[in-house]
């Protein structure tokens, strides 16, 4: 199997309509809220969202509705010249500049149509997804006969082809997007039409297999559209590739607070741990500074993570721990007909054998986010988490160690897929930048 790619003449916002290009383009759809959907209203009457996440009407029906009415949008911003097609076939370097955890990054991605392929050996998932989503994205492409945001794959390259041809365009080229986001990311675009260049990306690529990293469901969507639509040229999406190699792919963790369980209380909880975890308190008040606590945790959390063993840490009760696993033969009694790989994530072991085994949150609850909140590990995360259990908002916070892409590769190797919200790719990879008309 190949992953076969190929260069195509993208729709872009034209700066001579809409001013600021990059106050046209948004973080993907299924990452803004209500509110955010204003403000990037405001900010641009010709931004992305209102394709994207157009909104429901009360009086909608299937002629007039949410989806017809994009399709409406983009045809009339096309007319007017608000999106315009490159002239030339390009594939586009796609740079992202940004600070996480006092560390400046470059994340160094290229955009093109990849080949839609059946899940398995080209193309592997690390998580499950949800039909709604689906059916939602697939009726806003058939609607529109485009795709407006990108699946993020990653791929393997020691030689690092595509980054040295992106710093090649950098060097002698004007971006044709340049903007920094509201996390102070610095997103540019270039284009790469130069015929030898593109044809050493897609040999590069060629022998190539992939893991969806963001945009599970924009690639179920896609292999739906493609299925029924039958497209004798094959079936080709837009698509982000970063290669894993590189210093600037950055998989933060996600942690998990904790609410609504009836009758809580930690000492039973912590009995409960020490059968097959070893439980290390780090208290504070006497002596100890809180900030010192939350930092011997987190430090013994890393040490722990770094010598292969599991860990998780826990404030809870007025005093953070450190949780580390001890007894790995009841992680393999608790779950059968899973590999080693997911039986050793931090994330696994903390749903199984503390969620659901310790606090009775089990699979139907973690989906209907009734117990548990996931929490992204931004700069200021942990400090606001701790915040909202001591406020009482929340009875536990659970602070995770980020999966590696070691793992992230024997998990996806084995045909499996991780538990729900184990990866978190910064920054994420925005939508408008490029537009694909089907």
């Amino acid at each position: 199997m190949i992953m076969r790619i190929r260069p195509f003449k993208a729709l872009r916002f034209d700066k001579k309509v809409v001013g600021d290009p990059g106050t046209c383009v948004s973080p993907p759809y299924d990452c803004i809220s209500e509110s955010e959907r204003a403000e990037l209203c405001r900010k641009n009457e010709f931004n992305i969202v209102r394709l994207i996440k157009p909104e429901p009407r009360p009086a909608d029906t299937p002629v007039d509705n949410r989806y017809t009415r994009a399709a409406s949008l983009l045809a009339d911003w096309i007319q007017k010249g608000v999106l315009r097609r490159d002239d030339r076939e390009a594939v586009y370097a796609y740079l992202q500049d940004y600070t996480v955890h006092a560390q400046q990054f470059q994340r160094v991605c290229f955009i093109g149509l990849g080949g839609i392929e059946q899940l398995g050996n080209a193309v592997r998932p690390h998580e499950n997804t949800l039909e709604e989503p689906i059916v939602d994205r697939l009726s806003l492409t058939r609607a529109t006969g485009a795709v407006f945001g990108l699946i993020l794959m990653l791929y393997d390259d020691s030689e690092q082809v595509a980054e040295a041809i992106a710093g090649e365009q950098v060097d002698g080229g004007r971006p044709l997007l340049d903007f920094r986001d509201d996390e102070n990311v610095r997103h540019r675009l270039l284009a790469i039409t130069d015929a030898g260049k593109i044809g050493s990306i897609r040999e590069m690529m060629e022998p190539k297999n992939c893991i969806i990293a963001d945009g599970h469901h924009r690639y179920q969507t896609a292999l739906a559209y493609f299925t029924r639509a039958q497209r004798r040229d094959g079936a080709f999406q837009m698509m982000a590739f970063a290669n894993g190699r590189q210093r600037g792919l950055s998989i933060l963790a996600t942690h998990r607070l904790v609410a609504n369980l009836r009758d809580f209380r930690l000492q039973p909880l912590i009995t409960g741990l020490r059968s097959n975890f070893n439980v290390v308190e780090y208290g504070f008040n006497g002596g100890r500074s809180k900030d010192t606590a939350r930092s011997l945790m987190l430090e013994r959390m890393n040490k722990e993570f770094s010598a292969g063993e599991t860990a998780v840490g826990m404030y809870a009760g007025g005093a953070f721990h450190a949780v580390v696993l001890k007894n790995r033969a009841a992680m393999d009694s608790a779950v059968s007909g899973r590999s080693g790989a997911w039986r050793r994530l931090d994330v696994s072991v903390l749903h199984k054998m503390i969620l659901e085994r310790l606090l009775g949150i089990g699979e139907r609850d973690l989906a209907s986010h009734k117990y548990v909140e996931y929490v992204k590990d931004t700069d200021e995360a942990v400090a606001e988490s701790i915040n909202r259990v001591d406020a009482g908002e929340k009875q536990i916070a659970f602070f995770m160690n980020p999966v590696t892409m070691e793992q992230l590769k024997s998990v996806t190797k084995s045909g499996e897929r991780m538990p729900q919200k184990s990866t978190f790719f910064y920054p994420k990879v925005y939508t408008g930048l490029t537009v694909q008309k089907l």
